[in-house]
């Protein structure tokens, strides 16, 4: 049988306030996060791999290939949406007026 996860004695002491700070040197300073921050960024830096010539230039073509692709279905949606709106509205298709 589970037991609710709040005491008698919590529920009875919350009055709907939220807690105040008192201390505030509970953590590290603005400059001492500013240099974690900056240890972390370096340290994640250091692991970071160069792709070799091969990888970038296959990368690259996979990149522009799909890019080539989503092109043509956004052309061929473009004219079909096109020839669908002429058509339910009725537009000028010759293009005289």
């Amino acid at each position: 049988m589970s037991e609710a996860l709040v005491t008698d004695t919590s529920a009875s002491n919350s009055k709907g306030r939220s807690a105040k700070k008192t201390n505030k040197s509970s953590g590290p300073g603005f400059f001492a996060r500013i240099a974690i921050f900056l240890r972390q960024v370096i340290g994640e830096m250091k692991k970071v791999v160069t792709p070799t010539r091969k990888e970038l230039i296959n990368m690259t073509a996979v990149v522009l290939v799909f890019v080539v692709i989503v092109m043509a279905i956004v052309t061929v949606l473009d004219l079909g949406f096109g020839k669908a709106v002429l058509w339910v509205f009725g537009g000028n298709v010759s293009g005289e007026q």
